[in-house]
């Protein structure tokens, strides 16, 4: 769906512009933390000072209506009920209250794909700790060539065990789409409960969540819908809203005597800065304004331009299809450096080079045993700085071959 009702007429004028990015920077890694345009900044502002000239009125008699208008424009953009959703800090955190509200016995099993961010995975080993139950890590085919063959194999790999699917929407360390509606269908007919981690969906690509029919999506709007940082949502089937708890206790009810509603467990978690939700909505107009389809194409054109040229000029290689369906603004390629022995949570050496010689902001990471260059674009990056990119990593991959 993703489409709202807007307040202002009128694309912006130049995108480069609605951006104050540091000069001279090349950021191609809006995946990991994506700056918000001026307008959203310039809208939190404004909240902040409505926030600070009256806190008692602001926190108290007028917070919960403004975040159930800010969920209802959300809501229309996911096309999902409001009152299916609260506003969370991160999609990490959604993904904590998932795992701790879930019963989960010794018997069950807890099923991921080895494309999960790595938090994820963390998340549900600890949760499956405290109860005896097992996480099983799917191991996707490498490279995937249809959806067909994604979705049979995660399914081969459930067992009469499993009782939770854990997916992305869009996978952080590839970039890769997955076919989320039909694996949700599937799930649903073998009667697995879903968790669907969407950080990376809205905006890139179309999130329908009535027709994704997961029981719970979690995703942040600080990435491609460009909210502020700290904000996100969790969507949560309604059968699973009464009782469920947040991380953190609180009061547990609304400060101003309305009655109890599930979402005052969330909404309320001690003093806070409820600032960044409050302009969700104008980063949703944002996006609207420039069109998101156009948002889509043009960011689409420059990933596959750099995968294009770093395969062609550096000979990574690609391991999904290229083609819309399969990625959107964000993908990975391997980089010819099969035999690496990098830690986790090293800073690769290319990743260093880049930002230190060329002050190119892109991750280089470890998956599966093979070296990754994940690039990123929004409505911010050109097609010089795509190919600034290409260049910079010839050279260091140039600069390693003379010193092996």
């Amino acid at each position: 769906m993703n489409t709202v009702p807007v307040s202002r007429s009128g694309p912006p004028e130049s995108p480069q512009t609605d951006w104050h990015l540091a000069p001279g920077v090349t950021y191609l890694n809006h995946g990991s933390f994506g700056p918000s345009p001026v307008a959203v900044q310039s809208e939190r502002e404004r909240w902040i000072r409505e926030h600070e000239s009256n806190p008692m009125d602001f926190l108290i008699r007028r917070l919960p209506d403004l975040l159930n208008d800010s969920l209802q424009k959300l809501g229309h953009f996911l096309n999902a009920p409001s009152d299916n959703l609260v506003f969370v800090p991160n999609a990490t955190v959604g993904m904590n209250v998932v795992a701790a509200n879930l019963p989960l016995s010794k018997e069950d099993e807890v099923l991921l794909t080895d494309h999960e961010y790595g938090a994820v995975i963390r998340i549900w080993g600890q949760a499956c700790q405290t109860t005896g139950a097992r996480t099983v890590l799917a191991r996707l085919p490498f490279p995937i060539t249809s959806t067909e063959e994604l979705i049979d194999t995660l399914f081969q790999q459930v067992t009469p065990r499993t009782r939770v699917l854990v997916v992305s929407h869009v996978t952080s360390p590839t970039g890769m789409i997955f076919p989320i509606q039909q694996i949700c269908e599937r799930a649903r007919q073998q009667g697995i409960l879903t968790c669907v981690d969407g950080p990376h969906a809205p905006a890139q690509v179309p999130v329908d969540l009535k027709a994704i029919n997961a029981d719970f999506y979690t995703a942040s709007c600080h990435k491609w819908l460009c909210g502020p940082f700290g904000t996100g949502f969790l969507y949560v089937r309604s059968k699973f809203k009464q009782g469920l708890r947040p991380t953190v206790t609180s009061w547990g009810r609304s400060l101003n005597g309305e009655p109890p509603h599930w979402k005052d467990e969330f909404h309320w978690p001690g003093t806070y800065d409820p600032t960044g939700a409050l302009a969700v909505p104008s980063a949703i107009d944002f996006l609207t304004r420039y069109g998101i389809q156009r948002f889509r194409d043009e960011t689409h054109v420059l990933v596959r331009s750099s995968r294009q040229q770093l395969e062609a000029k550096v000979g990574a290689t690609s391991f999904f299809p290229d083609d819309p369906q399969w990625y959107g603004s964000m993908s990975a390629v391997v980089l010819p450096l099969e035999e690496e022995t990098t830690r986790p949570g090293e800073v690769h050496a290319l990743q260093r080079f880049l930002w230190e010689q060329h002050q190119i902001e892109v991750p280089v990471v470890r998956w599966r045993e093979k070296t990754l260059i994940r690039v990123s674009a929004h409505l911010y990056n050109t097609q010089e700085q795509i190919d600034h990119l290409t260049d910079a990593v010839a050279e260091w991959l140039e600069k390693r071959g003379q010193n092996s």
